[in-house]
């Protein structure tokens, strides 16, 4: 999470300044207990509080979920925002300037107030636009049409909608009147140049106008949905501008962010109206694409927010054909991904209309498929099992999307599946696979040096950890705390590295930190780590009570217990080792590996 934009200096000003029970007190409501602070979580579902902000570390951790970190990531995390944006947000309110070179100064200014136009002349246009379609005669035609479609008054309002008049230069005056720039406008896609160069005309006529929000909630765009018929397109967007760009913005999200958070999902639809109506069945967590194909820029932005997409398309070919590509790019993404078919010739609006939001709810979006269930589906399309080579391409398609799991428990699943629907025996089908190809997994893209110590994510439990987990836990909180006693117990462990490779992730980092020259500090180290989990990891270690200076004792009596735990699992795997030396009766090799066990043993 290092900034190379932001000098480090004024990034510690802006954390130092900004109390993180003061942040995070305007989302969550928090009271005190004991030394701190504690609410329910905002990122999910729950009764009893488990959110806890520490003011003396100056961190936030929720036993429930594992969210946590510090101020800066507490505001990417809620509001969706980027590191800039976080420091630009926090910097704002304990009035800091942010260093801009010098030299780019005058420059940035211009497009500074270029934007700020930009900005302004749409959150007009979208004030107007509702004004005339929910209170003028003009508009009337319009809001007949969307009440007809099933619109509500209260979705109308929500999702500001509004209607452009069959003018071809009203907005044009209404902006000149106002002193805006029009080239500028032009810029802003509110304006045409004519084909003679010097005049202008309004983009937007006599459409239903549907604004489109940053994650901000700013307005930066419009889509017009045409009213008289034969008016082409049928949806015409505002195009690329310095405000937006499609492959970058989800429809929705300022307002779903939230319930996506909530919910532990995101669910994708094809367009505005879908999205609005299920939005109208309680299904807020709701979000569309700009009338373009999921883009990486897309998944990146909904990352911040969850790990898993549901997938709510059309039921048409078109629309399978969509779904199977989405969430191809989904999981390659490394996300979770789930598909909510619905029934054929339904789309989500045409459903929730006609059987009504609780089924909507609990038979398409509850009943979601997992990804390769829906490869199933999707593989059996246009196949006539009656045909021997369609049964076998059928099979060979499910094979090839199987061997993609991680888990053979999920690849067995599957393949029962196949086994008893065309009477097969499981074992063939495991060895056809192994044919396929060495388990293809598609793993999260990593970027980041932590990703190698990926590979066994220590288990974050409650209640009674093993005692060498406490016992990993317990130094790694001492290191955090004191930089000296961490190089005391870096020489303890005599280059012996931790038994789970988060806390091996950990160790490495910090001390990349205390080379830097910094003493210890829990928030300061939170912003150098790389790696979200890892910072979930750290902000759970650093809320234990560990309150006196360890003895250099209890200091040897952790390290034992990592070395213990070590030489039990030699123990295990030479004693799976014997077993199979005797299974092969090579009694020679098993006495062998008898002897290790035995000196293993007394070594405990």
């Amino acid at each position: 999470m290092k900034n190379q934009l932001i000098p480090e200096e004024t990034v510690n000003d802006i954390r130092s300044k900004n109390d993180i029970v003061d942040v995070v007190g305007e989302y969550v409501q928090l009271k005190k207990q004991g030394r701190n602070y504690f609410g329910l979580c905002p990122f999910h579902n729950e009764n009893s509080p488990s959110f806890s902000v520490a003011p003396d570390k100056q961190i936030f951790h929720c036993f429930g979920c594992g969210a946590g970190g510090n101020v800066f990531t507490f505001l990417m995390d809620i509001e969706g925002y980027s590191f800039a944006e976080a420091a630009r947000s926090l910097a704002e309110r304990v009035n800091i300037p942010l260093e801009i070179n010098v030299n780019e100064a005058s420059e940035g200014q211009k497009q500074k107030h270029a934007l700020d136009d930009m900005y302004e002349a749409h959150e007009l246009l979208r004030k107007f636009y509702h004004h005339l379609l929910v209170n003028t005669k003009q508009g009337q035609d319009a809001l007949e049409y969307l009440l007809e479609r099933g619109f509500t008054m209260e979705s109308i309002e929500k999702f500001q909608l509004g209607y452009s008049l069959d003018s071809w230069d009203y907005v044009h005056n209404f902006l000149k009147k106002r002193d805006f720039s029009i080239e500028r406008m032009e810029k802003a896609g509110l304006l045409v140049r004519r084909e003679n160069g010097e005049n202008y005309f309004d983009r937007f006529r006599n459409r239903i106008m549907f604004p489109i929000f940053d994650r901000q909630g700013k307005t930066i765009a419009f889509s017009g949905r045409a009213l008289a018929a034969g008016d082409e397109p049928k949806y015409l967007n505002s195009p690329e501008t310095p405000l937006f760009n499609k492959s970058k913005v989800v429809y929705n999200y300022h307002l779903a962010r939230p319930f996506i958070r909530k919910k532990g999902a995101a669910i994708l639809f094809e367009g505005f109206a879908d999205c609005i109506s299920a939005d109208r069945a309680e299904v807020h967590n709701g979000i569309a694409t700009m009338g373009t194909a999921l883009t990486e820029q897309h998944i990146q932005l909904l990352k911040r927010s969850t790990d898993t997409i549901i997938i709510c398309y059309d039921s048409d070919a078109p629309g399978i054909e969509a779904a199977n590509k989405t969430a191809d790019m989904i999981r390659d993404n490394g996300l979770h991904v789930k598909i909510a078919l619905m029934p054929n010739g339904y789309d989500p609006d045409d459903y929730i209309k006609e059987f009504g939001e609780e089924k909507f709810q609990n038979d398409i979006i509850g009943a979601a498929h997992t990804y390769i269930s829906f490869k199933m589906i999707y593989h059996k399309r246009g196949k006539n099992f009656a045909n021997e080579g369609d049964k076998m391409d059928y099979i060979e398609s499910v094979l090839q999307e199987t061997a993609k799991l991680d888990s053979e428990v999920e690849r067995e699943f599957y393949l029962r599946q196949i086994a008893t629907e065309f009477t097969l025996s499981l074992e063939s089908l495991l060895n056809q696979q192994g044919k396929v190809g060495k388990y293809n997994k598609r793993a999260p893209k990593q970027a980041t040096q932590a990703a190698s110590f990926q590979a066994m994510p220590a288990p974050r439990r409650k209640g009674m950890k093993p005692a060498h987990m406490k016992a990993e836990e317990t130094l790694l909180a001492l290191m955090l705390h004191d930089r000296e006693l961490a190089y005391r117990i870096q020489k303890l462990l005599d280059g012996m590295e931790m038994n789970h490779d988060d806390h091996q992730a950990i160790i490495t980092y910090l001390f990349a930190f205390y080379e830097e020259g910094h003493e210890a500090d829990a928030s300061l180290f939170l912003h150098f780590l790389p790696d979200v989990n890892l910072r979930k990891i750290v902000t759970e270690i650093e809320m234990m009570d560990f309150h006196h200076e360890p003895s250099e004792q209890e200091l040897l009596d952790y390290v034992n217990q990592i070395t213990k735990y070590k030489q039990l699992m030699v123990i295990k795997e030479k004693k799976a080792e014997q077993l199979e030396a005797e299974k092969r009766q090579d009694f020679i090799r098993a006495a062998e590996l008898g002897k290790e066990l035995i000196s293993l043993r007394n070594s405990l």
